[in-house]
């Protein structure tokens, strides 16, 4: 009989909870099991109370050749039990053992501290981040009057100077027109010459 180790769901809707069970793996998710060996809540938001497992019924059951599933495995790695069911696969004595999960329980919470703390600086950089856009949104709203009469001040100035200097440029050809009627008056002084050749002819 092939057994797996795998979670049952119990709970009513939306509100998930989850048996460790022993079962065999032909029969369906909500079968008869074989035996518990602990429980998973998932609504559970700290992550170090929402499980429980019996760990020394568990390592008889993988000696007796039972396979785990992957939500199981994950557990397991979570309370150590994977890293203890591994050393003995090496062949690791019961004292080294101990030592090795102890050390590495140490490390765990050391790594647990540090994500807290990484959490609460995260939060702080967030609402120093909301309160500097709450003084930027409150800054530019006063200024804004300000940035908006300076424009209006200097338009006129801009519109007057083109309007006196319009005349000024009509006015210079206007002048100009009359000398050149010059060349005009001259076209009779070239007439006389004419006069002149035809009485020399007579």
């Amino acid at each position: 009989m092939a057994t797996k180790i795998r979670l049952k769901r119990i709970g009513r809707r939306n509100r998930p909870f989850y048996r460790i069970i022993i079962i065999d793996s032909r029969k369906r998710r909500d079968g008869s099991a074989i035996e518990q060996v602990g429980w998973y809540n998932p609504l559970e938001k700290n992550k170090e109370l929402n499980y429980n497992l019996k760990e020394d019924r568990i390592i008889e059951w993988l000696k007796l050749g039972a396979q785990v599933t992957d939500p199981v495995n994950k557990l397991m790695k979570r309370s150590g039990l994977a890293l203890k069911w591994h050393l003995m696969g090496q062949g690791m004595s019961d004292k080294d053992i101990e030592k090795a999960v102890a050390d590495w329980k140490k490390d765990r919470d050391k790594v647990i501290q540090d994500r807290i703390k990484a959490i609460q600086v995260k939060k702080e950089k967030a609402q120093a981040e909301k309160a500097a856009e709450k003084v930027a949104e409150e800054a530019p709203v006063e200024e804004a009057p300000a940035e908006e009469e300076t424009p209006v001040e200097e338009a006129p100035a801009e519109e007057e100077a083109p309007v006196e200097e319009a005349p000024a440029e009509e006015e210079t050809p206007v002048e100009e027109a009359p000398a050149e009627e010059a060349p005009v008056e001259e076209a009779p002084a070239e007439e006389a010459p004419v006069e002149e050749s035809s009485s020399e002819d007579k």
